[in-house]
């Protein structure tokens, strides 16, 4: 019993630590796009993922950005594994929401 647990833990370790970079590995590639289409100045805020975005090679997420105090959550399609393939794009699916950011004098 105790080997089997150890083997869970061990398991759930690694699926966490791939959960984990598979965010960094998605949000990367989402500003090197943004980046790419000369919107340097967007910067992202929080990427959300279903749970078995992991271990799917197509994924819906969504991504919240922030450009000069304004906010926009985007909803976005990633075909293809960013961890495992180098043939991976990301498409616009939809706005989620829009906050915008008023200032007032300058």
């Amino acid at each position: 019993m105790g080997k089997l647990f150890s083997l869970i833990v061990i398991v759930a370790l690694g699926y966490a630590g791939i959960y984990f970079y598979y965010g960094v590995v998605v949000e990367r590639e989402i500003q090197e796009q943004l980046d790419d289409r000369g919107l340097s100045a967007v910067s992202i805020d929080n990427v959300e993922y279903d749970v078995l975005a992991p271990v799917s090679t197509s994924a819906d997420i969504a991504v919240t950005v922030t450009y000069r105090g304004s906010q926009a959550t985007l909803d976005l399609a990633v075909q293809g594994h960013p961890l495992f393939s180098d043939d991976v794009t990301v498409e616009f699916d939809s706005l989620q929401a829009l906050r915008l950011g008023i200032s007032f004098g300058q």
